[in-house]
């Protein structure tokens, strides 16, 4: 098995999926994709990533929808998660406390910046493996 960390990226627009896993893949990074909330969801529990970057505002299930679902599923295993939003649209600190999520980034965004989130975020629960 490969010692790449494998990203889940969600979003309903092809070009962001796009810009994103490409960032990804060339940092080294694994990626796998899904279009709504619906089949991030279900890829997330096939697979188990160590991150999704999700949009918020998707089809058939929301990404704040798909992380509070995976949290709940998934029970004291959790998947660490950057949210993607339109600007002007906030979460409130519970919701985003609620579903793991641990950054919230407005679009557009810099793809160098979803890669240095994502870099610090592995890297800190890399650490935490190591210290427990």
């Amino acid at each position: 098995m490969s010692d790449k960390k494998l990203i889940l990226v969600v979003d309903d627009e092809s070009h962001i999926l796009h810009v994103v896993c490409l960032k990804l893949k060339n940092a080294g990074y694994e990626t796998i994709t899904a279009s709504d909330g619906e089949e991030g969801y279900n890829l997330a529990m096939e697979h188990r990533p160590d991150l999704i970057i999700t949009d918020y505002q998707m089809p058939f299930m929301s990404g704040l929808e798909m992380c509070g679902k995976l949290c709940s599923d998934l029970g004291d295993e959790k998947i660490p998660a950057i949210m993607l939003t339109a600007r002007g649209f906030s979460l409130s600190d519970d919701d985003i406390a609620r579903v793991n999520i641990l950054e919230v980034m407005s679009k557009p965004f810099s793809p160098r910046e979803v890669l240095s989130l994502t870099k610090n975020i592995l890297d800190a629960d890399e650490n935490t493996k190591e210290a427990a």
